[in-house]
């Protein structure tokens, strides 16, 4: 048995922040963390995403997008929500995980130019970052 924290982050389409999310703890800390992400209306991982995780050396084109409901009956210590409609919509079904949240603004309701979309994820990317670390030594 793993003595990893099991992490669930949720957001409303599980293709940009949530998915980022994932992949940066993994990466950062997972060692000390499992981790999933979900949604509660899933959709398909933003090419945005995957690209603005690529620059900052992290690969999470292996990722997909989940609905929350994979997730049931499943324990974790903590689910993470990183928009006001998860945590709205969030099942209950988690039990007694310790609940966080943080509401980031959504890179993929953007629009504009390539550019403009892609500032805005990195922005989004490196915001969730410094969230995820604060999370991390908090609990260390």
């Amino acid at each position: 048995m793993s003595d990893k924290k099991q992490v669930l982050i949720l957001c409303t389409g599980n293709s940009a922040r949530s998915q980022m999310a994932e992949g940066l703890l993994r990466h950062d800390a997972g060692e000390k963390f499992d981790v999933e992400s979900a949604g509660t209306k899933p959709g398909s991982v933003r090419p945005e995403a995957i690209a603005v995780m690529r620059e900052a050396g992290i690969d999470i084109t292996g990722q997909r997008s989940k609905h929350v409901d994979e997730f049931a009956g499943q324990q974790f210590d903590y689910v993470i929500t990183v928009c006001d409609n998860a945590r709205e919509t969030c099942p209950v079904f988690f039990g007694p995980a310790y609940k966080l949240h943080h509401d980031f603004e959504d890179p993929a309701g953007v629009t504009g130019s390539e550019q403009e979309r892609l500032a805005v994820f990195r922005r989004v990317r490196d915001e969730l970052r410094n969230y995820l670390r604060d999370f991390t030594h908090s609990i260390s």
